[in-house]
């Protein structure tokens, strides 16, 4: 069982939504992970119609900005609950349900994103099996986008995983805003697949 299942605060989708609902109404961006993703994607040379796998989904807030912006987006999560709320506001999006750990959609993306803390949700001692997952997922030379607190993941632990995966860190920031990292608790990582490990 996942953290996030275990968690014992369990809420709906639309709960869940309302924390970006008040966030937007009070003139709030939130849509700081789209923009690194769609930024990211322009850097790094790919065009309309980019893939993108937006893994640990939860209400489809982000995949529905990415689509919205031209991305091909598919969105895996765990939990119904907001898997049903993303489907209800997307219908015609690719939705999934399904554990990262055994995911195989027997297709690779230009980029993978991980946001909401999906690192730190995930079955405790499962971190290492996913971003092999997760890399295996990947078109040569492309990337893994993750933001998440730091305390019961560790960077060092996280850049291992990676590296076992055959990750290469790429850049890491403090916000999705691209802050620079300064050694806080919450940190954005990119990692990318060398051509040789894809």
């Amino acid at each position: 069982m996942s953290r996030w299942s275990d968690r014992g605060d369990v809420r709906s989708g639309a709960e869940y939504d309302s924390r970006w609902a008040a966030m937007e109404a009070a003139g709030e961006s939130v849509h700081g992970e789209a923009d690194l993703v769609s930024a990211l994607l322009e850097s790094y040379g790919y065009g309309p119609g980019a893939s993108v796998l937006d893994a640990g989904c939860g209400t489809g807030r982000v995949a529905i900005e990415l689509d919205r912006r031209g991305v091909s987006v598919v969105g895996v999560d765990l939990d119904p609950h907001m898997l049903a709320e993303a489907e209800s506001k997307a219908p015609g999006l690719c939705w999934i349900q399904e554990d990262l750990c055994v995911l195989d959609l027997g297709r690779r993306f230009d980029l993978i994103l991980m946001a909401g803390n999906v690192m730190i949700f995930l079955a405790s001692g499962t971190e290492a099996t996913v971003l092999v997952n997760m890399a295996r997922h990947l078109e040569p030379d492309g990337l893994i986008l993750a933001g998440f607190q730091l305390g019961r993941l560790s960077l060092a632990d996280y850049d291992r995983h990676a590296a076992a995966a055959g990750l290469t860190l790429a850049g890491r920031w403090a916000t999705w805003g691209q802050e620079r990292y300064r050694d806080g608790n919450y940190a954005v990582s990119l990692h990318q697949l060398s051509s040789v490990a894809g």
